[in-house]
């Protein structure tokens, strides 16, 4: 039984959220939680090669397929079954169906979270992963500028259209560090602003560095290194996650005399 299904989204391509899902799967797992990720994005998978994960995925006897088991969470993504250079050429239908079967047709079994990194944009894999799973809640990526937040304005909306609550915004690409001095390339606190002007939590702030990169391309995620600046920032943020999320169910308890 999987108890939260928690998305990962933006809105918008290139803000990391391949890199986040990923982390605070594996920070989460950390802390002794059952995890699972799935990368929805069916055109550019990411995961498998930030995971070093290349060979084919196998199926047990009632043919369902075997998620990944490494650092301590299960995955699976289409990157998995296709070779990496090729180009994934499907109508949206099509994507969304191959989208729901990663989750019928996986044995994830008992999991406290899956999470499920989301393409770009506001198209049909979301829609379809909205309305036919009972979503918990989405985690919301951004970097600082507005440009970014263009397009996280849009993702809110949709998810408020289809009823996900959420859980909070995490500011990727914040600052870059250069001796003790935090320097702001892309705008200072936009993501922070605007969840305040929304009034969602804001999750926490992830600084750019090159480790982070460097660590995806190798397939050893950073947060593998409990001794990294960069984990103890996902352990916070993944702690204001349990919390939002604990806040949330709450609040949909209703009580009738």
């Amino acid at each position: 039984m999987i108890k939260n299904f928690i998305v990962v989204g933006s809105g918008k391509g290139g803000v990391g959220k391949s890199t986040v899902s990923l982390n605070l799967a594996i920070t989460l797992a950390s802390k002794k939680y059952k995890v699972g990720l799935l990368d929805a994005d069916i055109y550019g998978p990411s995961i498998p090669r930030m995971m070093g994960i290349s060979e084919k995925p196998s199926s047990d006897q009632n043919k369902k397929i075997l998620p990944y088991d490494k650092f301590s969470i299960k995955s699976m993504s289409i990157g998995n079954m296709v070779p990496e250079e090729k180009a994934i050429i499907w109508r949206g239908a099509m994507a969304s169906s191959a989208i729901r079967q990663l989750v019928s047709d996986v044995q994830w079994g008992d999991l406290d979270y899956l999470v499920i990194d989301l393409p770009p944009g506001t198209g049909d894999i979301q829609l379809s992963l909205c309305q036919n799973i009972k979503i918990t809640g989405a985690l919301i990526v951004s970097t600082p500028q507005e440009i970014s937040l263009i397009d996280v304005r849009k993702a809110i909306g949709m998810f408020q259209k289809v009823n996900v609550p959420i859980l909070g915004i995490i500011q990727n690409m914040s600052y870059l560090e250069i001796n003790g001095s935090k320097n702001y390339l892309f705008g200072k606190n936009g993501a922070l602003k605007e969840s305040e002007k929304q009034k969602f939590e804001f999750l926490g702030d992830i600084p750019i560095n090159p480790e982070i990169c460097d660590s995806g391309d190798i397939g050893k995620p950073i947060t593998t290194n409990k001794d990294s600046n960069i984990f103890k920032i996902f352990s916070e943020i993944s702690d204001r996650f349990i919390s939002s999320l604990t806040k949330n169910k709450k609040s949909d308890v209703k009580i009738t005399n």
